[in-house]
C-alpha cells in the first residue's frame, strides 16, 4: 500500500492541534468526545498533547460493516456520555468523508446542552462532503481514496499501522507482514 501520511507527519500535526486546542480552551471546562472506534489512536495521542485539564468520553458510530468500502445506515450510541451541560465539547473523529457521521452526532450532542460544541477530524476528504457542516479543526485534507492506518480500518484490520495508507487489497497482506517484523 502507498503511504499517504507518514508517522512523523501525523505526530507533528497532532502536536500542533494539541497546542491549538489548549490555547482555544484555556481556562474552560473541556470534554473531548471520541467517536469510536476509528478515532481512538488520535484521541490518545491528542490527549497527551493537551496542556489543559480535560475529560474524555466515547460514543459509538458505525456505517461500515464487514469487508466493505461503502457505507450502510448509520448506527449511533451516546449512552455512555457524562453530563455535558455547561461544558465545552470537542467532538473528535478520524475522518470527515461525506460528513454525515459528524453531522448526526453533533446534532445529538447539541441536545445535551453543552456550552459549546466544536469538531476535530484527522482527515478531511473535501471532495466528498455532502452536508453543510465543516470540521472546526482538522489535521490533513486528503484525496478521495479509501485509507487505512492510525485507527482507520478495512474489515477491522490495519488500524494498528502507524501511518495513513491508501488501501490496496492486493498488497495488504504484504504490508501486515512487513509492519509486524519491525
Amino acid at each position: 500500500m502507498q503511504v499517504l501520511l507518514s508517522k512523523a507527519e501525523i505526530q507533528q500535526r497532532v502536536r500542533e492541534l494539541g497546542a491549538e486546542i489548549s490555547h482555544r480552551y484555556a481556562g474552560e471546562p473541556l470534554t473531548v468526545v471520541a467517536i469510536l472506534t476509528g478515532s481512538v489512536i488520535l484521541v490518545a495521542d491528542l490527549m497527551r498533547e493537551l496542556s489543559i485539564p480535560h475529560e474524555v468520553a466515547f460514543v459509538r458510530a458505525s456505517s461500515y460493516r464487514g469487508a466493505t468500502t461503502s457505507a450502510h445506515a448509520l448506527v449511533t450510541d451516546l449512552m455512555g456520555l457524562p453530563d455535558l451541560s455547561h461544558r465545552h465539547v470537542l467532538l473528535v473523529d478520524d475522518i470527515f468523508d461525506t460528513g454525515r457521521t459528524l453531522e448526526r452526532i453533533s446534532k445529538e450532542v447539541q441536545l445535551l446542552s453543552p456550552a459549546s460544541l466544536r469538531t476535530l477530524v484527522l482527515l478531511w476528504k473535501t471532495a466528498r462532503r455532502d452536508v453543510d457542516l465543516k470540521p472546526d479543526f482538522f489535521g490533513f485534507q486528503i484525496p478521495d481514496e479509501f485509507v487505512v492506518g492510525y485507527g482507520l480500518d478495512f474489515n477491522g484490520q490495519y488500524r494498528h499501522l502507524p501511518e495513513i495508507c491508501i488501501f490496496d487489497e492486493k498488497s495488504a497482506p504484504t504490508l501486515i507482514a512487513s509492519v509486524g517484523s519491525e
